[in-house]
């Protein structure tokens, strides 16, 4: 019997026994135990760390104030061993797919979610990255079948993920599209007036787990703010709403059914103060902290992601109680235990019981074997094209900001775009979100051998893991000035905090950081003549920007779109233009004030 049928069973159960759910308890009650104990082991922001992370994404401060090494696949499975027990359910809170390096993206992701349903997990909430090749491709991977384009990876057919990906607040549009997103939860009257209430789920707004007799309900949640850092074609049949508001009607829908221990997932997370360890509480409230403090006293702890990092607090419910709320940072460098009991007669987890730990995944264990051997079968069937030399480079090309909010690598990139889009597109003008840059090239050779100073298309596609199209539009000359005003905080596009778009060489300008918003962009020259309000100019960026991507709202303006190579392309192929390649200045946006 498969899990859904069985959940199937156990809801229509607890429906028909009025909402108490009977299963797994001993035939003598009186025998029956007050508490059965549920422990929950949680990752989040993995993004297809096969590898163990390089640099200052593979190293983590731990519970004794020591930075260590952490992170990659065969140590995560090591850790997670050690840390499950019979009680145990594996979850996550998103972005474990997209932004990923090239072992993974070179086949849509597919061996890092494989290597997920090899590490036991049984439900996760989607991120805003699951969203990266749009929704269809999320479907693909959930439910299985080979990429449209490009067919079956060296593992053959995709049989789909092994575990539940949830989202309560990922609605479709048009609230005429029919959904199977809330099959496994049957079709009571009191659910179809619930969601008639709320609107059509694109995902499953909800999975349920049993562990010891009881049934746990997960809730998942990605940030609302989805829609500004995806590129809005793969997203266009969907909205993102409210999280606190998504989380109750889930909430509701799992107290119909009957299931009162209640977990939220959510995509969603706060900043830290620096340097503390990963078992304190050092979120600085923000909008992860809203939801945490805000979503229905039902639910009884808030496991979170997004923002990369890791704190472990406990923040007070709508009833002033007291709920876990906590983060485990990225890329696979910290796994999240939380001991919980569940109260046999009341179906909910004992508040005073949960018990939550930050654990390190430290490099200092044995590597699990058997993921050791997945991990080196992916690396072999993507080395050709991950060691193949495109450029040389004199020197470290940063992705390090300047004082202006260029980087050395920004500004090479949007070089190579303007290259790319000048034949076919006819750009004038390149602009680059600094968002997109993932990594810096260095000069020092890799173990790989291809010896200092050659950049590899492995390390090209580190830089650039997005897959993005470039795309050229026509704006004007005001509209161009609309644009660079947006990058910074204060206007009507609502940008969280200040972003420089890395400018093409022909593109100069000053910005004042004491004037008001609308006021603070000046002297805007292209090829040295100035550009007046009226002018057209052909402005070549990626789709996630031309798709208004990270709130700049103007780029939708744009008129004559024109659509070319991906930019990974564009970059490789500029590398591999002018050798040896020398760090551009960082000189072409002036600061005053």
């Amino acid at each position: 019997m498969t899990s859904r049928s069985l959940l199937r069973l156990a809801l229509a159960g607890a429906v028909a026994t009025g909402g108490i759910l009977l299963a797994g308890l001993p035939a003598d009650a009186s025998k029956a135990p007050r508490t059965v104990p549920v422990r929950l082991l949680a990752l989040n922001d993995f993004h297809g760390n096969l590898e163990p992370p390089s640099g200052s994404s593979g190293r983590m401060v731990d519970e004794h104030g020591n930075t260590v090494d952490a992170g990659g696949a065969v140590y995560v499975a090591t850790h997670m061993k050690a840390l499950a027990d019979r009680n145990t359910i594996a979850v996550a809170q998103g972005d474990l797919i997209g932004a990923t390096p090239l072992i993974s993206a070179a086949y849509h992701d597919e061996p890092s979610v494989e290597f997920l349903g090899k590490l036991g997990l049984k439900v996760a909430a989607v991120g805003n990255h699951e969203f990266d090749e749009g929704y269809a491709e999320l479907r693909r991977i959930m439910k299985g079948g080979c990429h449209p384009v490009d067919g079956c990876s060296p593992g053959g057919p995709w049989k789909g993920a092994a575990f539940d990906y949830v989202g309560a607040n990922v609605l479709f549009k048009n609230r005429n599209e029919k959904t199977d997103a809330l099959s496994a939860l049957g079709h009571s009257g009191q659910i179809k007036k619930l969601m008639a209430d709320w609107g059509v789920p694109a995902l499953p707004p909800v999975s349920v787990k049993w562990m010891n007799g009881v049934p746990i309900g997960f809730i998942g949640l990605v940030t609302q703010t989805t829609p500004n850092i995806v590129t809005a074609e793969g997203i266009k049949d969907l909205k993102f709403v409210d999280e606190v508001k998504a989380a109750n009607v889930a909430s509701k829908l799992l107290k119909l059914v009957g299931v009162k221990a209640q977990v939220v997932l959510v995509h969603e997370g706060d900043q830290v103060t620096a340097g503390q360890s990963p078992d304190a509480c050092s979120a600085v409230p923000g909008a992860g902290n809203r939801i945490a403090t805000q979503v229905d006293s039902e639910v009884d702890l808030v496991l979170s992601g997004h923002s990369h990092q890791a704190y472990l607090c406990t923040v007070k419910d709508p009833a002033g109680r007291d709920r876990v709320y906590s983060q485990g940072g990225s890329f696979g460098r910290v796994i999240t235990q939380v001991d919980l009991q569940v109260n046999v007669k009341t179906r909910d987890i004992d508040r005073a019981s949960v018990v939550a730990d930050n654990h390190v995944v430290t490099r200092t264990v044995t590597p699990d074997p058997d993921i050791s051997t997945f991990v080196q079968t992916w690396k072999d069937r993507v080395a050709p094209v991950a060691n193949r030399p495109v450029g040389t480079i004199t020197t470290d090309i940063t992705n390090t900001a300047a004082p202006s909010g260029e980087s050395p690598l920004g500004n090479l990139i949007a070089d190579a775009q303007l290259a790319a889009t000048r034949t076919g597109g006819n750009a004038q003008i390149a602009l680059m979100n600094p968002g997109g840059i993932r990594a810096s090239l260095t000069h020092a050779g890799s173990p790989a051998g291809e010896g200092d100073g050659v950049v590899t298309y492995g390390e090209a596609f580190a830089v650039q893991p997005f897959n993005n199209l470039m795309q050229v539009v026509t704006l004007t000359g005001a509209q161009l000035k609309t644009l660079l005003e947006q990058q910074f905080t204060g206007g009507p596009n609502n940008q969280a905090f200040t972003k420089i778009l890395q400018p093409s060489a022909n593109l100069t300008y000053t910005y004042s950081q004491s004037a008001a918003w609308g006021s603070k962009v000046s002297n805007i020259q292209i090829d040295g003549a100035p550009v007046t309000d009226a002018q057209t100019i052909r402005v070549a960026a990626n789709n996630f920007l031309v798709g208004g991507g990270d709130a700049f709202q103007a780029f939708t303006g744009g008129t004559d779109l024109w659509s070319g190579p991906l930019d990974i392309d564009a970059f490789v192929e500029h590398l591999g233009r002018a050798n040896p390649i020398a760090p551009p200045a960082t000189n072409r946006i002036t600061v005053t004030g």
